[in-house]
C-alpha cells in the first residue's frame, strides 16, 4: 500500500492518493483533477473510489470532474444528500482497494455528514485515518458551518464532535497516523499546526481539544469561543459541492478570453466587472489599473479571493503577468470563482504602453516609520493583520482593522494621513487597493509590514525592543 499526500499550500489542503495492487482511490481531490489521472496512469492502476470527508465549503472538490473522466464512485458519508450519482457509506461499512480496506467512520459535529475514512492494512489492523475536518494537527472542525442547514446551534454541533471524537477515533491505536484535511492558514479552524501528518498519539498529548481529562462541557466551551466569523463564499461552495458544477476545463477556456487594452475598458463598462491584479505586491504599489483590486498570486490567493469578492457568481476581469492567466483562472476555480470573462492582453504593460491612466500607492520603509513615530507620538498607524497577531504584538497606539473586515469599516479609519501595514506586506497593499478603490488615497504603505518594523526601534507593546536588548 502506498499513500501520497497532495497538499496546496494556497488553500492550506490535504488531498490524498491511496494505491494498493492495481487499484487507486483519492480523498477530497482537488478540482484540477488531472493530476490523479496522471499518477493512477503512472503506477498501472485504476481509480476506483473518490471518497469525500464532507461538503467543503472553502473550496470546489473535484470529485464529480473525477469520477466522469475515470468511471470512480463518489463515496459520501451518512446522511449526505447529493444531486448526483453517489454512494452514501453506511457508518462502519468497508470499501476493498487491493489487499487493504477502508472503513467509513460517521463523526458528525463538523458537519452533519462528516466522515473519518479509516484505513485497514493487510493484516487488518488500523493504519490511518484520513479526518476531514473532523480533527486537524493542533486543533478540530469548527462546529458552526452547518448551523443554518440543521437548525442546530454550534454548541449542539460541538457537542457532537465531542461524541464522535471521543466514540470513533480516540479508542485508536496511538500509531495510527493521521491524514487531515487543512493545515495552519485555513479558515475551517483556529489553532492548526503547520505540520500536515501526524499520529494520533501525539495528538492526545499536544492538541487541546483531545485532552484526556477534558469534560464535554470544557469541550464545546473552548471550541465554541473566538471563531472567526463564517466567510460568506463557504454557502456557494457547499452548494457547489453538493448539486454540481462546470469541470474545470470549460472555466479555463471560457476564462482565457485576451482582451486589448480598449476591449478590456469596454467589457468593464458593459459588465460592471470587477478589475482584478493578481500580480506581485511589488510591481502593484508601483503602478496599476485605477479602481482595480489586488489579490495577488504569491501569497494565499484563493482564501483572500473568497472572503474579499464574496460573490462567486462576481464578473471578473484579471490583470495578470503574461504566462500566469491560466494559473489565475485554476486558483480562481478552486474556490468557485467561474466567471472571468477577460484578461488584459500584454498585462499591464500594455495599460501603461496605451498610455491610460494609473494609480500607484506611496510607499515607506520599516526604518523611516521608526523615525516617523519616534518623532511624533501622533503618527497614525493601522494594523490589518488577524487579531491573534495584533494581540501578541504591535506597534504601540497602532489601530487595529483586521484586513477581512476592513471594507466594512472603512468610515472608522483615520481622515488624516496614516500608515498601513500587516505582516509581510501583502494583505496591507490588499488592503490599500480596497481603500483606493473606495476613495480613500491617505494610506501610506509599509514595505515588508511588521516582520521589517519589529526589527527597528519603532515602540511595540508586549516586546523586547532592540535598544533595550
Amino acid at each position: 500500500m502506498e499513500i501520497k499526500q497532495i497538499y496546496t499550500g494556497c488553500l492550506a489542503q490535504g488531498s490524498y492518493y491511496i494505491k494498493c495492487c492495481d487499484e487507486a482511490a483519492i480523498v477530497d481531490p482537488l478540482r484540477e483533477v488531472q493530476q490523479y489521472i496522471d499518477m493512477a496512469e503512472r503506477d498501472g492502476v485504476k481509480i476506483k473510489y473518490i471518497f469525500e470527508t464532507h461538503f467543503h465549503a472553502d473550496f470546489v472538490s473535484g470529485h464529480l470532474s473525477l469520477a466522469e473522466k475515470t468511471g470512480a464512485q463518489i463515496v459520501f458519508g451518512p446522511t449526505a444528500e447529493t444531486g448526483f450519482d453517489s454512494h452514501i457509506a453506511k457508518d462502519g461499512e468497508r470499501f476493498k482497494i487491493g489487499k487493504v480496506e477502508i472503513e467509513a467512520l460517521h463523526t458528525p459535529g463538523h458537519t452533519m455528514e462528516s466522515t473519518t475514512y479509516l484505513v485497514h492494512g493487510k493484516q487488518g489492523e488500523p493504519h490511518a485515518i484520513f479526518s476531514g475536518d473532523t480533527i486537524f494537527l493542533g486543533d478540530v472542525g469548527r462546529p458552526d458551518l452547518a448551523q443554518k442547514a440543521t437548525c442546530m446551534t454550534q454548541e449542539d454541533l460541538a457537542g457532537m464532535l465531542f461524541d464522535s471524537i471521543r466514540n470513533k477515533i480516540l479508542p485508536l491505536p496511538d500509531n495510527v497516523i493521521i491524514y487531515p484535511g487543512h493545515g495552519a492558514g485555513s479558515a475551517c479552524g483556529k489553532n492548526m499546526s503547520k505540520e500536515t501528518v501526524g499520529t494520533l498519539g501525539h495528538e492526545k498529548q499536544f492538541n487541546y481539544a483531545l485532552r484526556a481529562d477534558m469534560s464535554k462541557e470544557e469541550f464545546v466551551k473552548e471550541l465554541c469561543e473566538g471563531l472567526p466569523k463564517p466567510l460568506e463564499y463557504f454557502g456557494f461552495n457547499i452548494a457547489m459541492n453538493k448539486h454540481g458544477y462546470k469541470s474545470i476545463d470549460e472555466v479555463i477556456e471560457s476564462g482565457t478570453n485576451m482582451l486589448s487594452v480598449d476591449e478590456f475598458i469596454r467589457a468593464s463598462k458593459d459588465t460592471d466587472a470587477l478589475v482584478l491584479d493578481v500580480r506581485h505586491q511589488r510591481d502593484f504599489i508601483q503602478g496599476f489599473i485605477p479602481g482595480s483590486i489586488f489579490i495577488g498570486l504569491s501569497g494565499t490567493f484563493a482564501p483572500w479571493v473568497g472572503a474579499l469578492l464574496v460573490d462567486v457568481k462576481m464578473p471578473l476581469l484579471l490583470v495578470a503577468d503574461p504566462g500566469t492567466e491560466k494559473e489565475a483562472i485554476t486558483r480562481l476555480a478552486r474556490v468557485g470563482f467561474d466567471n472571468v470573462i477577460g484578461i488584459l492582453q500584454g498585462g499591464f504593460e500594455s495599460w501603461k504602453d496605451s498610455g491610460k491612466g494609473i494609480d500607484t500607492i506611496e510607499a515607506i520603509d520599516a526604518p523611516t516609520l521608526a523615525n516617523t513615530v519616534n518623532s511624533d507620538s501622533r503618527t497614525l498607524v493601522v494594523d490589518v493583520r488577524r487579531p491573534g497577531e495584533y494581540s501578541a504584538e504591535h506597534v504601540d497606539g497602532a489601530m487595529h482593522s483586521p484586513l477581512s473586515f476592513l471594507a466594512d469599516n472603512l468610515s472608522d479609519l483615520p481622515s488624516e494621513k496614516f500608515y498601513m501595514h500587516c505582516a509581510g506586506g501583502y494583505r496591507s497593499v490588499i488592503a490599500n487597493s480596497i481603500l483606493k478603490k473606495n476613495g480613500i488615497h491617505h494610506a501610506v504603505e509599509v514595505l515588508g509590514g511588521y516582520n521589517a518594523i519589529k526589527k527597528t526601534d519603532a515602540p511595540r507593546t508586549d516586546c523586547v525592543c532592540p535598544d533595550s536588548v
